[in-house]
């Protein structure tokens, strides 16, 4: 399966990598991430392939143990989506922590998330089934790190966990994570997880707001349901825009790299209420907007990119989408207002 996470995510992913020294841009260049992708809305996704490249560049370059741990210095609510602001309107960490493993899968599609009272407090576990270790490693390292802090955050006090356990083998300096946490943390783990007390979960948070994390609630559960029936969409978008370059791709080139048919992928995509041809129509117009804006970009350049066959056919395009050229469109953008 082709695994799709938020995009507003890697701006927390782009704070934490430049946060080691690494440039972020670059790497993202680097691993193959089509620019216009990170230029998409806050609800859209993208494949966590890139992600992975990623994470993996990153930990060879990057000497220092548990660079993960610095995941918690870089999020923002926002970056989390509608889910963030629910989780600064939960009455309490457990109600926050049911509500992030509920909706977990808009974050991302890969991890499991689990939640579970035991003898010690609430157990917070998240699971990652990859066998590159670089990312069944760091991963883990990096979301519970954040997720810890979320918790600290609401409780506006630094709560420890009653015990921490990681499946990564012990590291040759321990310590990192200890301080983290806050307690002595379990290595060559079965799970990866963080257990809080039950006076910490069930305390009543200063940030509580009842009413309004009803109303996100039901956002989310929207955004869930529609997750399930419009992955498909932004997976073929962002496979389209990876090979837009090398010519317009077919139906049949995107269902293969989705691994599934090409009657499949009709299936799907009619069920999320378009077509392959509406989508390849949809990613051009709004690549075309953003193109046409940059007055570096000539309109041969942009007839490239955006794969049409010659000028005459973006053009002839361009003006059923704007009702009129792309010249004349530049030339209104350059007025003055």
């Amino acid at each position: 399966m082709n695994h799709t996470g938020l995009l507003s995510t890697a701006q927390i992913w782009t704070k934490l990598f430049q946060g080691n020294g690494i440039d972020a841009m670059h790497l993202w260049r680097e691993v193959g991430v089509p620019a216009e992708l990170m230029q998409d809305g806050p609800h859209a996704r993208a494949p966590l392939k890139y992600l992975d490249a990623a994470i993996v560049r990153v930990a060879g370059r990057i000497p220092e143990e548990g660079w993960g741990l610095k995941m918690a210095q870089c999020w923002h609510p926002g970056n989390l989506g509608v889910l963030g602001h629910a989780w600064l309107a939960s009455s309490t960490l457990r109600t926050g922590l049911t509500r992030l493993a509920r909706y977990w899968r808009i974050v991302g599609t890969r991890a499991q998330i689990g939640l579970h009272d035991s003898h010690g407090g609430l157990t917070f576990s998240y699971a990652l089934a990859v066998d590159e270790p670089a990312v069944a490693w760091n991963t883990p390292d990096c979301w519970l790190a954040l997720v810890l802090d979320m918790c600290r955050v609401n409780a506006e006090t630094r709560i420890c966990p009653v015990k921490a356990s990681l499946r990564r083998p012990q590291p040759a300096n321990p310590q990192v994570w200890n301080y983290f946490y806050g307690c002595t943390v379990k290595f060559a783990a079965a799970e990866n997880s963080f257990t809080l007390s039950p006076a910490d979960v069930d305390r009543v948070l200063p940030t509580s707001n009842r009413p309004l994390a009803g109303v996100l609630d039901g956002m989310l559960t929207e955004q869930l349901a529609k997750l399930t029936k419009d992955d498909v969409v932004s997976r073929c978008k962002a496979q389209f825009l990876e090979q837009l370059a090398s010519g317009e791709p077919s139906a049949e080139d995107i269902a293969q790299r989705l691994n599934m048919s090409s009657r499949t992928l009709q299936r799907k995509l009619a069920e999320a209420n378009t077509t392959y041809l509406k989508l390849v129509d949809d990613c051009r117009r709004d690549l075309a907007l953003r193109y046409i804006s940059d007055p570096d970009r000539s309109i041969t350049d942009i007839t490239f990119l955006l794969g049409f066959s010659g000028q005459s056919a973006f053009s002839r395009a361009f003006r059923r989408w704007t009702g009129v050229s792309p010249s004349e469109y530049r030339q209104r953008q350059s007025r003055p207002a």
